[in-house]
């Protein structure tokens, strides 16, 4: 079962109670998640192969009307956003500076239904997914980064905020590892002569070996790797391996994410985060 799923039951139970007004604001709390997520995907940092961080600090800005009905139960739909980004971070393996926070904010320049997702990377006593009723950290960590949270297409908006990095923060690596270049991945040129390179994808967990030319994943039973997402196509990409690999987008309905950057094709390197819909694939290959 998804993240956002799990999110959506829990608030179910609340419906008939606490949470019966957050439901007629005409933004959903499930909308919020998803941009949460998309929040986490969109501003993770490769330290190393076994270690990706994301924000851990989030600010969703929101209408007038919709802070009004929102705001009462601010504390309580704080903490369920949070766990909800804790349970997708330990699906994408991801790991945060500090504890995680979201927050909610009115912001006058803002229309009915329309938000805003803004995040940085606070340093907290521990590295750890910690659990959402944490307190915050003391300094930001890292780069802010944000992503305009307007759902249903609607348009784009500024996101992001940030504070001075103070020394008692820990700083981000200022040269990668040995054999890494800045984005975290592979520095070398490409593979040496007559070596043979192994290539799989990860999603959820789960590795998928690229075994042949082409590797189709799409919602279809025919695609070589089903991906249980309704907000995935039938057939929505396809990797092609090679010397380099590269993904294509197959005309889905909701487009390709690669390293942040929406497009249609793109070359791919070990590390490289492939977003459909709201499922993360990262694609892998080594020597040997």
């Amino acid at each position: 079962m998804g993240v956002l799923k799990k999110f959506e039951q829990r608030l179910e139970g609340l419906v008939n109670g606490t949470f019966a007004k957050v439901f007629k604001s005409e933004v959903q709390p499930v909308e919020i998640a998803g941009a949460l997520q998309r929040e986490c995907d969109n501003n993770a940092t490769i330290w190393n192969r076994d270690r990706t961080v994301v924000p851990n600090d989030f600010i969703v800005e929101l209408s007038a009307p919709d802070y009004e009905r929102l705001s009462p139960y601010a504390g309580q739909l704080g903490d369920e956003l949070a766990g909800m980004v804790r349970d997708y971070a330990k699906q994408q393996r991801y790991t945060f500076m500090g504890p995680i926070k979201v927050h909610l904010e009115k912001a006058d320049d803002l229309d009915t239904g329309l938000y805003r997702v803004r995040s940085r990377t606070l340093a907290g006593s521990s590295s750890q997914n910690p659990g959402p009723g944490a307190g915050p950290g003391p300094a930001p960590a890292g780069p802010p980064g944000g992503y305009p949270g307007a759902g249903g297409g609607r348009g784009r908006a500024p996101g992001g905020y940030g504070y001075p990095q103070p020394t008692s923060a820990p700083p981000m690596p200022s040269a990668p590892p040995p054999g890494m270049s800045q984005g975290g991945r592979s520095g070398s040129a490409g593979p040496l002569p007559g070596a043979q390179i192994r290539r799989w994808i990860e999603i959820n967990g789960n590795r998928h070996q690229i075994a042949r030319p082409t590797m189709v994943l799409g919602r279809s039973t025919d695609a070589d790797v089903r991906i249980d997402d309704p907000g995935v196509s039938r057939r929505h990409c396809e990797i092609r391996s090679g010397t380099p690999s590269t993904v294509q987008d197959l005309g889905s309905t909701n487009g390709i994410v690669v390293d942040g950057q929406h497009t249609t094709r793109a070359t791919l390197r070990d590390g490289s985060r492939i977003v459909v819909g709201s499922t993360t694939i990262i694609y892998r290959q080594a020597e040997g």
